[in-house]
């Protein structure tokens, strides 16, 4: 049922995909006031998880995760009822809030299974951020296509509600609560620096990479994660514990999580558009949105049939190898699509063996996670994982642009991405896979993921 309740929130990041280039028309608004549609999801989604993640280790995780899916259903009614931007804003922004409920999934796991069941389901939880994006596309295109585009939001309203259901009757609540005060500070500082970079990396290309606005974010997002952390030391009751943090096993973990983020996203940045566009460029499939969706969604399912994989691999070496048996994999797929993109069959293996991948190593970083921390800091620990994630795709989202925009080829009057950016974009991820490789190697070895407790 947690698991469910994961691929549902990560629906939502694929929800509006096929609706992009509608969005002017249909929210009376221009294309660059439309992208807030976007953006607010991922700056909602930035501030809730780590606030959400501390809120339920303090009050109860299963608390919050009630609290998170009746945002998401509220957003997706305002969404369905909307027909203007700013609602629709308001919308997103509220959908965007549910973030946390995947790492609160994983830590009431934690707390409530067997040591037997807790690394096959914590890997196959972690594995949703990934399966909800691969699956909802497909899905969106079909409804998109077919339908008033108001059914989207009506849906992922019901799947909402159908998880807040059964999460009321199946999933208990953990015993397991720090108490204490919530660092309001700290949670505004944090907030303000997210906002701050991930404005300045989703807008950068909008505004210009060298413009005030830009810069200005950057630094001011710099400075504010200075204080923040200097806050977060002094305090005796922080939202973060940075002493937890910066432990080799956690600090490792986290940077590899973003890195391999970053390498992730990029097969969402470049295999759609080679499906959609024309087959006069030479390159192009020419193909609709619901072929793209077509191809992605095996990925989706091969992440679901590996988590029980990463549990084992694990259980039997470390979550340490599962991490870089599934980098290792990613590179693989990535450094295949360099050669391999002139035809559908090549792009859904290339899609699966990468979804391979992503399912294996998403397994193992909750258990590299809750290995270092206390049981009072699993939400926090695990949240502070899923937002690095996030900072990946973001920051890959913006590198992708950069490439894509820069290798550009003639199509009658318009330029669009050459050949070669496709190709660069799947070396960069290759790379981003193999970095993240070398870093999972430095982790300190663990012999055993199922009981999830800590090691120290």
């Amino acid at each position: 049922m947690l698991a469910c309740a994961g691929i549902v929130v990560s629906l939502m990041q694929s929800l509006i995909i096929p609706l992009v280039p509608q969005l002017p028309r249909l929210l009376n608004a221009s294309p660059g006031d439309t992208t807030w549609a976007i953006t607010a999801t991922l700056l909602a989604g930035a501030v809730a998880t780590p606030t959400v993640g501390r809120l339920g280790d303090m009050y109860g995780k299963r608390r919050m995760l009630l609290v998170s899916l009746v945002l998401l259903s509220a957003g997706s009614v305002v969404g369905a009822l909307s027909s203007a931007l700013f609602p629709m804003i308001i919308a997103r922004t509220l959908q965007g809030l549910a973030a946390g409920v995947i790492p609160l999934g994983i830590s009431i796991m934690r707390d409530e299974l067997p040591a037997a069941k807790l690394g096959g389901a914590t890997a196959l939880m972690s594995a949703s951020l990934g399966v909800g994006g691969a699956l909802g596309l497909p899905i969106a295109a079909l409804i998109a296509e077919n339908a008033d585009w108001h059914v989207l939001f009506w849906v992922s309203a019901g799947l909402g509600v159908a998880a807040l259901v059964l999460v009321l009757a199946l999933v208990p609540e953990s015993s397991v609560k720090a108490g204490g005060r919530f660092d309001l500070a700290g949670a505004a500082g944090i907030s303000a620096a997210l906002v701050g970079l991930l404005l300045a990396v989703s807008k950068g290309a909008e505004w210009g990479w060298a413009s005030a606005a830009t810069l200005g974010l950057g630094t001011a997002s710099v400075a504010v994660f200075i204080g923040w952390g200097f806050w977060e030391l002094k305090t005796s009751q922080p939202l973060v514990n940075l002493r937890t943090l910066v432990r080799r096993q956690v600090l490792l973990t986290n940077i590899a999580s973003l890195v391999f983020a970053f390498a992730m996203f990029s097969m969402s940045l470049t295999l759609p558009q080679v499906i959609q566009l024309p087959t006069a460029t030479g390159y192009g499939l020419g193909q609709s949105l619901l072929a793209v969706g077509l191809v992605m969604a095996p990925s989706g399912f091969v992440m679901m049939a590996v988590a029980p994989l990463s549990a084992k691999i694990s259980a039997t070496w470390g979550p340490k190898w599962s991490l870089m048996a599934g980098a290792l994999l990613v590179a693989a797929g990535y450094g295949s699509g360099v050669f391999a993109l002139g035809a559908i069959w090549q792009l859904v293996i290339i899609s699966s063996v990468i979804g391979a991948g992503i399912g294996i190593a998403y397994g193992a970083m909750p258990a590299l996670v809750m290995g270092a921390v206390p049981a009072t800091e699993t939400a926090s620990a695990n949240s502070l994982n899923t937002l690095m994630r996030s900072i990946g795709t973001s920051l890959s989202s913006a590198v992708a642009g950069v490439v894509l925009a820069q290798l550009t080829a003639s199509m009658g009057p318009v330029r669009i991405p050459s050949q070669a950016a496709f190709q660069a974009v799947m070396g960069i991820g290759a790379a981003a896979a193999l970095t993240a490789l070398a870093i999972a190697a430095f982790l300190p070895q663990q012999p055993k993921a199922r009981n999830g407790s800590a090691a120290h």
